[in-house]
């Protein structure tokens, strides 16, 4: 055999060992997957990440179906083996399923997946809340538990009680099944009630510091204690938190170990705020908790710190130039000083940096290597590579947009099983 030949063979061993450990000519291995929902025909994008471009590989399969209509919000339990995806439903059109035109109303689901190789997903089951139209959901820190958020509590009356509600439910370990909590605090009759009551129109909710959960609305928030043994929630004695100066709350942020921060979309401003100690209860971080966002930004609707709690991105959905068109979306960069005040990023002209049309959800990657937005808009995820030495953002060297299904909602990343 020739040596020529020989290297050949060799070189094609290689070629065939780096793809079976999902590596390419210009890739590092797999280091994690991503699952990006899309509300226009109801699926999920599935992903690898690359370790060394964080590009993402559409998974084997991928588009697969969201199990329900108009998914919103999506969690990966701990250890990567389930996703749960909250398909919020639709509301129906006429009441008369005779007459003409008439469409009826599609209930939302809770659709739980189990997770395969290279990230496919398996449809398992699907659960319900107990409310109505579900928005959000969030695991407790141990990922024993969701809580699972709706826009209507089970006896939502508009004039006499117009509140939202949360659902939670114990998840089993083997099988990832849901099982309800009911409220033991709240009886009637004797009989525990099946949900926990919070504020009226929700938005989001979020489990922060100490095990408290946070349930936004445009104006407050309402804290609740978790229970790491049971999942039981627990009101706070000071009740809701009614934000100073707030115009119209879109986004609550509890992923700094010690600070929650809250975006105003409706005054282009950003809150931060701290637990003091007793309880779940909030009040301003320490010097001040208002911060105004950068210049020509516009509509904060998320926001993400990073792994090492000294940076802040912050989401904007439009910008003020060019007729605040929705394709001029951007990241804002604020550093976070001891006391969880935040201020401007300094990088030249570079800060806020550019995103897809019509962002709303991000992410890190496991390693916290790089940066993903979904792009409602445009159909797109957006990948940055994210200096966590400096807090600044730039393109991926391989290109940084990947396509998605269309309308795409939130986004989830989950390390390599």
């Amino acid at each position: 055999m020739t040596f020529s030949k020989m290297s050949r063979i060799i070189t094609a061993l290689v070629a065939t060992a780096a793809l079976g450990l999902g590596m390419t000519a210009c890739g590092g291995g797999t280091i994690g997957y991503m699952w990006v929902l899309g509300t226009f025909y109801s699926q999920i994008s599935a992903f690898k990440i690359d370790d060394f471009t964080g590009n993402l590989t559409p998974t084997l399969k991928s588009p697969f179906s969201s199990g329900g209509t108009n998914p919103v919000s999506i969690v990966v339990k701990p250890g990567g083996r389930f996703v749960y995806v909250i398909n919020t439903g639709a509301l129906g059109v006429g009441t008369d399923p005779k007459a003409s035109g008439y469409v009826a109303p599609v209930q939302g689901t809770i659709a739980e997946f189990s997770v395969g190789g290279g990230g496919t997903l398996t449809y398992q089951q699907s659960f319900f809340s107990q409310g109505k139209f579900p928005l959000w959901a969030t695991l407790d820190s141990s990922g024993n538990f969701i809580y699972v958020l709706d826009k209507f509590a089970p006896d939502y009356d508009a004039l006499k009680n117009p509140t939202g509600s949360i659902t939670a439910f114990s998840i089993a370990s083997d099988t990832g099944r849901l099982t309800l909590v009911p409220n033991t605090s709240t009886l009637i009759a004797g009989i525990p009630q099946t949900f926990f009551r919070v504020g009226a129109n929700p938005i989001m909710a979020k489990v922060g510091t100490g095990n408290c959960l946070y349930t936004l609305s445009p104006q407050s928030i309402t804290p609740y204690a978790v229970s790491g043994s049971n999942g039981q929630l627990t009101t706070v004695a000071t009740g809701d938190y009614q934000v100073p100066n707030a115009v119209s709350l879109t986004s609550i942020n509890t992923s700094n170990s010690s600070y929650a921060y809250v975006t105003d979309g409706g005054g282009n401003q950003i809150f931060a705020l701290q637990s003091p100690g007793t309880g779940c209860s909030l009040s301003p971080v320490t010097g001040g908790g208002l911060q105004a966002n950068l210049p020509g930004t516009a509509n904060p609707v998320n926001s993400l710190t990073s792994s090492s709690g000294k940076f802040l991105w912050v989401l904007n959905q439009s910008s003020t130039a060019n007729n605040q068109t929705i394709a001029n979306s951007s990241i804002s960069a604020f550093l976070v000083n001891t006391n969880g005040q935040i201020s401007l990023l300094a990088d030249g002209t570079n800060n806020p940096y550019a995103v897809g049309a019509g962002p709303v959800c991000l992410a890190q990657d496991p390693t916290n290597q790089y940066l993903y937005i979904s792009n409602n808009t445009d159909g797109t995820v957006t990948g940055k590579l994210a200096d966590q030495i400096h807090g600044y953002l730039s393109n991926l060297q391989h290109g940084s947009v990947f396509p998605v299904s269309m309308k795409p909602t939130c986004l989830v990343v989950s390390g390599a099983i």
